[in-house]
């Protein structure tokens, strides 16, 4: 179970780093409200049209947990995205990537507040590294800068990310007890809906992009790995490990997407960024091993 955990959640962990890389290729080619809007309007038409009949036997229980699934799809879906997407405007893929790694920190902290999941020693270590690694790309590579460090609005934006997702994830712990397509469904209907309002704001502004090839190509790929099938593994990994080892796994997103990043956008990598993402692995690793150590005591009735 474990192993099928780490498989799913790497491969999440490699689809959204391309969404952030996908992100900065669709500045100057679409819109970022029309880009969230069409993302999700082809991922609800894709998963919808396999999922009919399994829909019709989750009916019942769909529709006493509407208003749940368009929370989740509303913050997990759309109000993340859009913030990610406006913050690639204003910064580059590799910080937003890099960013992400505080979700499961929030994860961890917002669990144990509501609802008492302890936190071990292992845990708290692999935690720090990883806000180390933060630390060092918003200082960008020197700590004494945070103190004098003005806010980019970009990651102010990825830090409103980083919160809407660190929520949904936490959420979901309350999520109807049915399949994964029609949970999908459902979530990503409501997302598209909740996306509509701020696209008919975009194009009031004036601000409403339509896409060309690129900008096209960017919905495509967005709206069937990072949208899809991300999502439907990350929802399995959580099942399978909990929310807090599954959050963990985020923190990879910054190594694909930095990489991803340098290959693909051609965007500088600094000694700083490699020193960051060496803690973020660290980070994860470490934590991870103590969230195994300690989910196979308990399994065995230990204390």
């Amino acid at each position: 179970m474990n192993r099928t955990a780490y498989i799913f959640l790497l491969l999440t962990a490699l689809f959204w780093g391309g969404n952030a890389v996908a992100g900065k290729f669709a500045v100057g080619h679409i819109s970022p409200m029309l880009l969230t809007l069409l993302r999700w309007l082809l991922a609800f038409l894709i998963i919808a049209a396999i999922s009919v009949r399994q829909l019709q036997r989750d009916w019942t229980m769909l529709r006493k947990h509407l208003w749940l699934l368009a929370a989740l799809g509303a913050f997990g879906f759309t109000f993340f995205n859009m913030a990610l997407y406006s913050a690639l405007n204003y910064t580059s893929a590799i910080n937003v990537t890099i960013e992400q790694a505080g979700i499961p920190m929030v994860i961890f902290v917002a669990n144990l507040l509501l609802f008492g999941t302890p936190v071990r020693a292992g845990q708290i270590i692999g935690f720090s590294l990883s806000l180390v690694g933060v630390a060092l790309t918003a200082g960008h590579g020197s700590f004494s800068q945070l103190a004098r460090l003005e806010v980019n609005f970009g990651d102010a934006l990825m830090i409103l990310a980083v919160l809407l997702y660190s929520g949904y994830t936490v959420a979901l712990r309350f999520r109807p007890a049915i399949n994964w397509q029609s949970l999908m469904t459902a979530m990503t209907f409501f997302a598209f809906l909740t996306a509509i309002p701020f696209t008919l704001w975009e194009w009031q502004r004036g601000a409403l992009m339509p896409p060309d090839t690129t900008g096209a190509m960017v919905v495509l790929y967005t709206a069937i790995l990072p949208s899809l099938a991300a999502q439907v593994l990350f929802l399995k990994g959580v099942e399978y490990i909990g929310a807090n080892r599954a959050g963990l796994f985020i923190n990879a997103v910054p190594i694909f997407g930095t990489l991803l990043a340098v290959a693909l956008l051609g965007e500088e990598f600094h000694p700083y960024h490699g020193i960051a993402l060496v803690l973020v692995l660290g980070g994860i690793w470490i934590a991870e091993l103590s969230g195994r150590k300690h989910a196979a005591i308990s399994e065995a009735g230990g204390p």
